[in-house]
């Protein structure tokens, strides 16, 4: 019988340089698109796909991030007291439940593996879901992470969300090749971390979206230094990939990459003219701006 997917992680240790000075004093992933923090959007989806408990994986200086998902009970008391019943009830929304968020801290920047590996002990001896907090997937349908989960349950082994890139571009990116390019659901049958140009073996680039059975934990600790001289969770998932099967699921949406600039300004334009409150005016000022 599987074992469901009620954990995740999410390395939020970065240090965001992309975005000085910005975040010299603000962790990149309380940047915010339209009014909510980057990384709330990406535990909104999580939530959505039916996850219980988050693991926040962090480093020095991101305390801010702790702060925004615990209680304020100043903001709160001020809120009630000016009847701000919306504002309120929205704060009260977004709150994890009573232990639904662990903090562990990655003492030093040596790669998305070790910060996986640093989230071992939370995680048990059970499947977990992995999110990169830079990558948000915007859909008007299904989330990624719950069609991941969806896909999981049907498969089982360990998923990994994909999508397709122009050819010339897929040395930028890790890629899978698949058994079926076209499939929603397909066996990954390798994976490439920036193939070298006219070598790749699909134009599916990883996303930032997995589902990982805790074997990953034994392999990342035994794992040597890859590439930037950092532990590359590409590398065991390679390695975990010789004993247990990979999927790849393919995600239809919009992805954007708020690590960088112009991936941030276009999270922010694309999350607001999907909202009614908003579209309007703004359409109308990129218009006017457009036209100066």
């Amino acid at each position: 019988m599987l074992k469901p997917i009620r954990k995740a992680v999410l390395p939020v240790a970065g240090l965001g340089t992309r975005f000085l000075p910005a975040t010299k004093a603000i962790p990149k992933e309380m940047l915010t698109i339209v009014d909510r923090p980057v990384v709330q959007h990406v535990v909104d989806e999580a939530r959505a796909a039916g996850i219980e408990h988050f693991v926040f994986v962090t480093g020095r200086n991101k305390g801010m991030i702790e702060d925004h998902f615990d209680n304020a009970y100043e903001l709160e008391d001020t809120l009630s007291r000016r009847a701000k019943t919306r504002e309120l009830n929205g704060l009260k929304a977004d709150m994890l439940p009573a232990g639904g968020a662990s903090f562990t801290r990655q003492q030093a920047p040596l790669g998305l593996g070790h910060a996986v590996w640093c989230a071992r002990d939370i995680i048990g001896d059970e499947p977990f879901a992995l999110l990169l907090p830079d990558m948000l997937h915007h859909t008007a349908g299904k989330g990624c992470l719950a069609e991941m989960i969806a896909a999981y349950d049907s498969h089982g082994g360990n998923h990994i969300a994909v999508a397709p890139v122009p050819d010339d571009q897929t040395h930028q990116y890790g890629i899978v090749g698949v058994t079926d390019r076209a499939a929603k659901v397909s066996q990954i049958t390798t994976m490439v971390e920036k193939p070298a140009k006219g070598t790749a073996p699909s134009n599916l680039h990883i996303t930032g979206r997995y589902i990982l059975q805790p074997s990953i934990f034994d392999l990342l600790a035994q794992q040597e230094k890859g590439a930037g001289g950092e532990i590359q969770l590409t590398d065991s998932m390679i390695r975990l990939s010789q004993t247990e099967a990979f999927f790849a699921v393919r995600f239809d949406g919009a992805i954007y990459d708020t690590g960088s600039k112009i991936g941030f300004l276009s999270a922010n334009v694309a999350y607001a003219m999907a909202r009614p409150d908003l579209a309007g005016d703004l359409k109308a000022e990129i218009a006017r701006i457009m036209a100066g």
